[in-house]
């Protein structure tokens, strides 16, 4: 992207539903309820022949420091010092209040470029408020409306103007963004099924750190990155929005999303909740690996477990992190528990790989990163045909599948439909009378013997073609 442009305002002004249009996707939260967004959220905005960099902040208030609005505002203060141009928006519904007056000061303080932003200016009796905006000493107001899209090639003038052209379309952009597409419809191909390709450490990897709240999922995305880039603090349920993060971890890319802590179903009354858990949704359907913290003091509550069976069914590759590990006071004796309980609570992840961490001390993320990368390999992994299919003849000779109703099944071929996460297809004779205690077999059997721990196997029954039936239509 070109430049890198902040929202800013006091709460319910709109911001979240600018950044949305911006970046063309309902990605930030929206509510009538002040104070919705709490992080920094960077999108990839496009306004009309702009493409730029947009962060959506939390609304600017004025208060101490130790509170956790005086944290976001420190976090909104941070975004405007990184940007290269900061969005100004106020609300001419309701006109100016002493914060707008006191915001406006510190960002004509800051030095940065800024445009002065007018927004839900469709409304009736708007103008007062669009004409106190000069007030400001921003220069002129921008009438928009972000909700309806009113106003947006007036925004985009001002943006050029106040930046620069120079600034506002670099050269060879296009060239740039039409070599992304190429290579990215080039990582989408798919493998041929009877090739095993080797595993390609160098493309950018996609994690989710999901959790219940105030397991420390925000902390240990800090430390990873080394500073304090997402909201934090002793409240549960500070984090609402999904925020993703870019970093390197030794040359490869990571992006990491931070999710809002998921609480069992019958407790998330309010509607704000809800969004927030079905943002932490999405961002694990989009995620490749999902990162589940436990807090290590109070482990294995049947919400952990609820969510790791969620991960699991969505077909992610799952990692466990034990967090809070320097609080525990004896971590032998509790790993060793730990361990025995992973084991017993979670058989349909056998093998999941579960490391003990610290976010606040760093203890531990090496190994957790390195198991991140591990279960991603097994889970992008593909076996051959004929490496199946020596192997079923195997295991039917160990444990011959049963005879149902005085028949015997008999299973023919095998081979791996797709990755990501592995999928196998097996024909056989009556697919509907496979019992369910074969099929936990031959997928324990899998893990085993591929080396395939930790990951959701998938396998689907097929009844093998009749070579006979064309000539039975025929007769």
């Amino acid at each position: 992207m070109s430049f890198t442009v902040a929202i800013v305002g006091r709460p319910n002004v709109g911001k979240s539903t600018l950044f949305n249009r911006l970046v063309g996707k309902k990605l930030a939260l929206v509510d009538d309820t002040p104070g919705v967004t709490r992080d920094r959220r960077p999108g990839d905005a496009k306004l009309v022949d702009l493409r730029f960099t947009i962060i959506d902040t939390a609304g600017l208030e004025e208060t101490g420091p130790d509170t956790l609005e005086g944290r976001m505002r420190a976090q909104t203060e941070l975004a405007i010092a990184d940007a290269d141009l900061t969005l100004f928006v106020v609300d001419a519904k309701s006109g100016l209040t002493p914060l707008d007056k006191t915001f406006g000061e510190l960002l004509r303080r800051s030095g940065k470029p800024v445009v002065l932003v007018a927004n839900k200016s469709e409304a009736r009796g708007s103008d007062g408020g669009f004409y106190d905006a000069f007030t400001l000493g921003l220069g002129e107001p921008v009438p928009i409306s972000a909700e309806h899209g009113q106003g947006m090639i007036d925004l985009r003038d001002a943006i050029v103007e106040a930046i620069g052209e120079e600034h506002a379309f670099p050269e060879d952009e296009d060239e740039a963004v039409t070599n992304v597409s190429i290579s990215a419809s080039e990582a989408d191909g798919e493998d041929d099924e009877d090739f095993e390709p080797e595993y390609d450490e160098t493309k950018p990897l996609r994690v989710a750190i999901v959790g219940r709240p105030n397991a420390g999922k925000s902390t240990l995305i800090n430390r990873f990155l080394g500073e304090d880039r997402l909201l934090t603090g002793p409240e549960a349920g500070i984090t609402r929005d999904s925020i993703s993060v870019d970093w390197d971890w030794r040359g490869r890319t990571i992006k990491m999303f931070d999710t809002a802590g998921m609480r069992r179903k019958a407790r998330v009354q309010e509607k704000l909740e809800k969004l927030s858990v079905a943002d932490a949704l999405r961002a694990i359907r989009f995620a490749e690996t999902v990162v589940i913290v436990f807090d290590a003091t109070i482990p294995f509550e049947k919400q952990d477990l609820q969510i790791v069976d969620l991960v699991l069914r969505e077909g992610r590759a799952a990692v466990l992190a034990f967090n809070k590990w320097d609080l525990v006071e004896y971590p032998q004796e509790v790993l060793a528990d730990l361990r025995e309980k992973t084991e017993r609570l979670l058989p349909q992840a056998r093998g999941i790989r579960a490391v003990p961490i610290s976010g606040e001390t760093g203890y531990g993320l090496d190994k957790l990163m390195q198991s991140i990368i591990d279960t991603d390999m097994v889970w992008n992994k593909r076996i051959s045909t004929a490496k199946l299919n020596r192997w079923l003849d195997s295991v039917q000779t160990q444990h011959p599948p049963p005879a149902v109703s005085g028949r015997r099944l008999k299973l023919k071929y095998m081979t791996q439909v797709k990755a990501r996460p592995p999928a196998f297809m097996i024909s056989c004779t009556r697919p509907d009378a496979v019992p369910e205690h074969y099929l936990r077999y031959l997928t324990n059997g899998l893990r085993a013997d591929f080396q395939m721990p930790g990951v959701p196997i998938r396998i689907h029954m097929r009844a093998s073609e009749n070579p006979f039936e064309s000539k039975k239509k025929r007769r």
